[in-house]
């Protein structure tokens, strides 16, 4: 007779690697599936928005902290591009899978809570990654900036997309319909990408502005990403990493915490 006191048993160790990879790859494979939507247009959007200021503007006129503005702006375009895509991989992944109702899919197989997580978040930063790298490559060369610390902006782009995955998750396990994910994305997302001083510095806006400011991840990681490649910031890079780390654990914790309870996910 066959022993069968081994099953429901997890034999994969602590960690299961090959899953764990499975489901990244997977996330992966689903935004280079429809690359010219996924990655062409997001870098067709960030070299318009630069287009658009430097016909606007002009290449040569106005300064902002001794840079011209077309090379303030930079910077922080190709982080409003990153954590825009990486918030998009993941919230949509999950809200498609559970409004076609194939989210048993993922639930089903021997991953643990920690491991879906993880895997969706690379799937959310592999995206942010491959539509960074191009601009930082290509497009800033292009108008003439050359990145002070790589290292440094890859670390910052990496973790903002982290930041802005998980918050995918969070959005993707609470929201039922494709409206709710739009509505956080319109009156959250957008706003906090747009008033985080991709376009000005924070000296131009009033002191209670300036307050409310230094409360937005998002500010501390276009100032972040702004001193790697520039040289100068509004804030501490130091307390910014630290800012935009700790608030990236939190939702890190959160989505855990959610996916383990199978929150929203499970009927």
């Amino acid at each position: 007779m066959a022993d069968i006191s081994g099953m429901g048993e997890r034999r994969f160790g602590r960690v299961n690697w090959l899953g764990l990879a499975t489901l990244a790859r997977r996330e992966m494979q689903r935004f280079l599936t429809v690359w010219m939507q996924t990655v062409a247009a997001p870098l067709m959007t960030a070299g318009l928005f630069l287009a658009i200021f430097s016909i606007a503007i002009g290449p040569t006129r106005g300064e902002v902290m001794g840079f011209q503005y077309l090379h303030f702006i930079a910077p922080g375009i190709l982080t409003m591009t990153v954590i825009q895509n990486a918030f998009a991989n993941t919230s949509s992944s999950i809200l498609v899978s559970k409004v076609q109702g194939n989210i048993v899919d993922t639930l089903m197989p021997p991953l643990s809570a920690g491991e879906l997580v993880t895997g969706y978040i690379a799937g959310g930063v592999a995206r942010g990654l491959f539509v960074a790298v191009p601009i930082g490559l290509i497009m800033m060369p292009l108008i003439g900036i050359r990145i002070a610390n790589p290292a440094l902006a890859l670390v910052y782009v990496t973790l903002g997309a982290a930041l802005m995955a998980s918050l995918g998750m969070l959005a993707g396990i609470f929201a039922n319909k494709f409206d709710q994910v739009a509505a956080i994305t319109n009156f959250l997302i957008t706003p906090l990408s747009f008033l985080s001083g991709t376009f000005y510095s924070s000296d131009a806006v009033p002191p209670v502005m300036q307050h409310l400011l230094h409360w937005n991840p998002i500010f501390y990681l276009i100032d972040g990403v702004r001193y790697s490649v520039l040289g100068v910031s509004d804030s501490s890079p130091v307390v910014g990493l630290a800012f935009v780390a700790g608030v990236t654990a939190v939702f890190v914790i959160w989505s855990w915490v959610w996916v383990r309870r199978g929150y929203r996910l499970k009927p």
